[in-house]
């Protein structure tokens, strides 16, 4: 599977571009499916699913005009025989998967064996935020919330090789800047970026692009 990682959503011309160029078709012509899990493990968490859904925030993902969108809810999925819901997942050209609470989307993700779909996949998957941060080994240890236990790990899928530290100079999170950034990458033991919102990394195969409108930093 092609991998667009983005802060913020598809925020710009050079990521819109991007994405673009990973379906190998236009977009109107391609079906989405749209997870927003990550979402309920936040304070107002189904007005961020909703608003996600219906493209009434500030991450263009849902509405960029695909020919079909249709919904994932994994905490649903995981008690439902995978016969009904996978087939749906397989035939889309691209999973949009939802910002929120990495621990808590990756949780569901391996609850559901969306982790293990998802190595079979051949479409492209889009995240934001916590969506992106999910496939990395590590998130780091100041992105740890949502706890199902108190020693929970901030171990990740390790889908790509590197972390993320999103939402860098975000106006609206004001601890999110460059030398917190640096300090939560010293931590770790693998590749670590720092992307604003107008930033995504792209991973195909082994194939790492940062595009970029914005800022953004290779911490190690």
């Amino acid at each position: 599977m092609k991998y667009l990682l983005t802060s913020g959503g598809v925020q710009n011309a050079s990521i819109h571009q991007a994405l673009l160029e990973m379906l190998g078709k236009p977009i109107e012509e391609c079906h989405a499916i749209a997870i927003t899990t990550a979402s309920y493990a936040l304070k107002r968490g189904m007005d961020l699913a909703v608003n996600f859904i219906q493209g009434k925030d500030e991450a263009p993902m849902v509405d960029v005009g695909w020919k079909s969108v249709g919904l994932l809810e994994l905490s649903a999925v995981s008690v439902v025989d995978p016969a009904i819901w996978q087939p749906a997942v397989e035939q889309a050209d691209v999973i949009l998967v939802n910002g929120g609470d990495p621990l808590f989307l990756h949780h569901w993700f391996v609850e559901s064996g969306f982790d293990r779909l998802l190595l079979q996949l051949t479409g492209v998957y889009v995240g934001m935020s916590a969506g992106s941060m999910v496939l990395t080994p590590r998130i780091g240890t100041e992105f740890v919330e949502w706890q199902k236990t108190p020693e929970q790990s901030d171990a990740t899928l390790g889908l790509v090789d590197f972390s993320i530290f999103p939402h860098l100079d975000h106006p609206q999170l004001p601890d999110n800047h460059m030398q917190t950034a640096k300090e939560w990458s010293k931590r770790l033991t693998n590749p670590a970026y720092a992307i604003d919102d107008a930033t995504a990394i792209r991973v195909i195969g082994s194939n790492v692009e940062v595009i970029s409108e914005g800022n953004w930093v290779k911490l190690q």
